[in-house]
């Protein structure tokens, strides 16, 4: 495999190709015309080919230079914005959050996390990104992301978590349904219930399942719902018993059409986790945004905040 092109000489061409004049092209690089003779002489001995037809004291691409010419421009273009976003951050306060989560989660608590961390940390930049909660870490792996949250999966070396808060799921049954009666699920007749779940390749969904086999129970799903709002609203259309988030379910009395049901003394609790790479040194806003997802998950699901501490995952 040949060594990359050099920058300058890319340089000199694509200026060169823009003015057509090395004159001009040698008072805009701040080099003698001999020093851009020489850069185009040398790239394409590089190339293998000629990148120019010379006419008088003006220039013109030929079909190599052409095909070369939209490369040598987006090549330049990124080196510029890399150029730019290193010295962003080089800057006294300047930084960047890119955090990825599920949607459903993201859409109750990043706004409120985001907004705080924008007060404390007015100059860093914010990027929130939706993913499926099975393929975040490849968000990761990718390097297009800094945190990710979602259902802690298995373990993996190379990424370190931190515990956010522990998601518990309860059936929501229409008011009329027997169960609404009652203070949990009968574990003899949710078998035979219709059920609105979670995507059924979603991590959550993965919990559900191995909970209910470990009671032998094999849950009778008749419909997939992608947010906890719209199982709400199929449950309302009649097409089953919703498993649903604490924090997405209505309240007890609030709503005279859906009654939230436990499921009773053994919990169905799924642990979400804020994952990160190993080793690397957490900026000052990825720590203020752990800090406040920890709170605000908190709140949002009623439970104390998670332990601070990182834990293998």
């Amino acid at each position: 495999m040949k060594s990359p092109i050099d920058s300058r000489q890319l340089h000199a061409f694509f200026t060169l190709a823009r003015t057509g004049s090395f004159t001009q092209s040698a008072r805009e690089l701040f080099l003698t015309q001999s020093a851009v003779s020489h850069s185009i002489k040398a790239l394409e001995t590089d190339m293998g080919c000629r990148l120019f037809d010379r006419v008088g004291k003006t220039v013109m691409l030929t079909q190599a230079g052409e095909q070369l010419l939209p490369h040598a421009e987006r090549v330049l273009r990124e080196m510029e914005n890399a150029r730019q976003g290193i010295h962003g951050l080089r800057q006294w306060g300047y930084g960047r959050l890119r955090v990825a989560s599920p949607a459903p989660l993201g859409d109750a608590l990043l706004p409120g996390v985001m907004a705080e961390v924008r007060r404390r940390e007015p100059k860093t930049l914010l990027r929130i990104e939706a993913v499926d909660d099975l393929h975040a870490t490849e968000l990761l792996e990718r390097r297009s992301a800094d945190l990710v949250l979602g259902p802690a999966g298995k373990p993996d070396e190379r990424f370190a978590v931190e515990p956010l808060f522990q998601e518990e799921y309860l059936f929501v049954v229409p008011a009329g349904h027997p169960w609404a009666r009652m203070a949990a699920a009968p574990l003899d007749g949710i078998g035979p219930q219709p059920v609105v779940a979670p995507g059924l390749m979603t991590a959550a969904w993965r919990y559900i399942d191995e909970f209910f086999r470990a009671d032998l129970i094999s849950l009778n799903v008749q419909c997939e719902a992608a947010t906890p709002v719209q199982a709400l609203a199929l449950v309302r259309a009649g097409l089953g018993v919703a498993l649903v988030p604490s924090w997405a379910a209505p309240k007890p009395g609030s709503d005279h059409g859906l009654a939230p049901v436990p499921l009773g003394r053994r919990r169905l609790r799924i642990p979400w986790v804020i994952t990160h790479w190993r080793g690397r040194r957490l900026s000052l806003p990825e720590a203020v945004f752990i800090e406040v997802a920890r709170q605000q998950a908190a709140a949002l699901s009623g439970e104390p905040p998670a332990r601070k501490g990182r834990a293998s995952g």
